[in-house]
């Protein structure tokens, strides 16, 4: 077995692995939104200056 059947499946399986990665961020960050009760970015017009970061 050589090289040319390696890299095929090892390009798709990254793309399968950024996608399913890409996936789960997004319904991570969808159910953040839809939280009211989920803390203010700092970078928010009406968040707290004195805020801590909330990836910290």
């Amino acid at each position: 077995m050589t090289i040319s059947y390696f890299l095929p499946i090892l390009a798709l399986l990254t793309l399968l692995a950024v996608t399913i990665f890409a996936y789960v961020s997004g319904e991570k960050a969808r159910k953040r939104l839809e939280d009211p009760e989920a803390p203010k970015s700092t970078l928010a017009a009406n968040a707290r200056s004195d805020g801590k970061p909330i990836d910290v």
